[in-house]
């Protein structure tokens, strides 16, 4: 018998004579498993691959303690997500979601925990949670600590099956003579109705993937086969007659479901190209997504479509990091002086540069300090032509923005420089400096932030890259001060604009300006 052991367990059963030393290197399952026969481990230990491999049938997994901690360092250190782990370990999304949530609210600890019998109240009280409480069935089973969704799952279908009593089993098998008296009615009513439990979830799951005006893929369907096998302890074999015996669901047979399972990796030569995707990704920290790097790779001379690199992305479970909301910072306090116009009307691009400038003031917080950022992007470039870092959001601040600015864009009549109404841009010295430039201001309306989205949408950008999730990074509001002007730098000349060409902000600036004069 072939069975797969964690290299730990593996060295030590051939020291004690429990393992035949012999491997079968062509099946290793990475560094860290081992294919090798054995003298007798359950089948229970072996991964859902190497069981297919042996026996044509995926069998339920009983995961160690190893594979669970792996499972959940690749999750959290590695960023690799669910259809990625789901592929590589044979569990289920869901469960793979479930074990990380586990272990991030009660510790790595709760793996080591033995199995626990549960009082009737226990069971009781857990159900009342979900039946009348209307809580879910996932948050439940996590604030109690079990192991998996299913326990809690398997209690509910008892309760219902048992006319709502919570029925709690001996210990032990049960007398010859109780064996021999045949069952009961109510238990082949329990096993209709847990038969007609597993066909409604088959019919759901299937028919989910069938809803779509295409039908769905044969390795869709195979890998929804195989998660309904894990989650409803079936047979294939039962699973594919129940899909098969509905007109109304896509049909497969059992050696189609065997080849999807096991046909080929058709990227095996994809792997140069998915190391350099790889790359960019970390390259850039996890900011790009899959349009930029498509971007990057056709700087390089890739040839190649958009939909392959998303696709490949997906695959191996690189997804850029997402953006969480907050609350906006407002500097508006009411009429403090001249209120202008919107000149801009929300048409943000220009067509050469220094033509439309949009600034504004963000907020960050950090261990119960602030910081605040007032810089200024330009409408065609969309490069950061000045900014300012400080500790209060003052009117020094954004002078010292503009004197900036001025210094490196001296030729600036008939730039239309826009912001939203906060006090400092109604201020008489902040719009007498505009004036003297032959500068003319423009200001959103009230209430309307969309009509200062391109600066809107750059502090997303920033926030989303280099702050949000990531506070933990910064001790103090120095460190966060440089992490702002290190991100800034790389915004403007090495993170590239996919509606620039795919250029930086400062390469598609030069480009410009070239065009102009050619």
């Amino acid at each position: 018998m072939m069975t797969v052991y964690s290299r730990e367990y593996y060295q030590a059963g051939l020291a004690e004579g429990k393992i035949k030393a012999k491997k079968l290197d062509k099946y290793r399952l990475g560094p860290d498993f081992i294919l090798a026969y054995d003298l007798g481990p359950a089948a229970s230990d072996m991964t859902p691959e190497i069981r297919t491999l042996i026996s044509g049938v995926i069998f339920m997994t009983k995961y160690t303690k190893e594979i669970k901690l792996a499972i959940y360092h690749e999750w959290v250190d590695d960023h690799r997500r669910g259809t990625y782990l789901s592929q590589k370990y044979g569990m289920g999304r869901g469960g793979i979601h479930y074990l990380v949530d586990l272990i991030q609210k009660h510790g790595e600890d709760i793996l080591d925990r033995p199995q626990q019998k549960y009082t009737a109240n226990f069971k009781l009280a857990a159900i009342d949670r979900v039946l009348l409480g209307g809580e879910a069935l996932s948050q439940v089973s996590l604030d109690l600590g079990l192991t998996n969704t299913g326990i809690l799952a398997n209690w509910l279908r008892s309760f219902k099956e048992s006319g709502y009593t919570v029925i709690t089993k001996k210990k032990g098998r049960p007398p010859k003579n109780a064996q021999k008296q045949g069952q009961t009615t109510d238990q082949r009513a329990g096993r209709a109705g847990k038969e007609a439990y597993s066909r409604a979830c088959i019919h759901k799951k299937i028919g989910g993937l069938n809803s779509r005006t295409e039908e769905p893929r044969k390795e869709e369907l195979a890998r929804a086969i195989t998660e309904l096998r894990q989650e409803l302890r079936l047979s294939v074999k039962y699973i594919i007659d129940v899909i098969n015996a509905n007109p109304g669901l896509p049909h497969i047979s059992r050696s189609n479901y065997y080849y999807q399972t096991h046909k080929p990796d058709k990227d095996s030569g994809n792997q140069k190209l998915m190391d350099r995707i790889k790359e960019i990704f970390l390259e850039h920290s996890r900011r790009y997504g899959y349009r930029r790097i498509y971007g990057q790779l056709r700087r390089e001379v890739y040839e190649i479509n958009h939909k392959k690199v998303q696709r490949l992305m997906q695959k191996m479970g690189l997804f850029a990091i997402s953006i969480r909301k907050k609350r906006k910072y407002s500097s508006y306090y009411g009429v403090q002086g001249k209120i202008k116009p919107d000149l801009i009307k929300r048409n943000f691009y220009a067509i050469i540069p220094d033509r439309h400038w949009f600034t504004d003031v963000t907020e960050f917080h950090l261990k119960d300090q602030k910081l605040y950022l007032s810089p200024i992007i330009d409408g065609c470039t969309q490069e950061i032509i000045s900014y300012n870092i400080s500790r209060h959001p003052d009117l020094k601040q954004v002078m010292t923005m503009l004197d900036d600015a001025f210094e490196k864009h001296p030729a600036l009549n008939g730039l239309i420089f826009h912001s939203d109404r906060g006090w400092q841009y109604q201020h008489q010295a902040y719009q007498a400096a505009l004036a003297n430039r032959g500068i003319d201001q423009s200001m959103s309306r009230l209430g309307n932030s969309l009509d200062d989205g391109l600066m809107e949408g750059f502090f997303g950008i920033l926030k989303r890259e280099m702050f949000y999730g990531q506070e933990h990074k910064y001790k103090d509001l120095n460190e966060l001060e440089q992490a702002i002007h290190k991100y800034i730098d790389y915004y403007n000349n090495v993170r590239i604009k996919t509606g620039r060409k795919n250029m930086t902000p400062i390469e598609y600036r030069n480009h410009v300006l070239t065009t102009l004069t050619a």
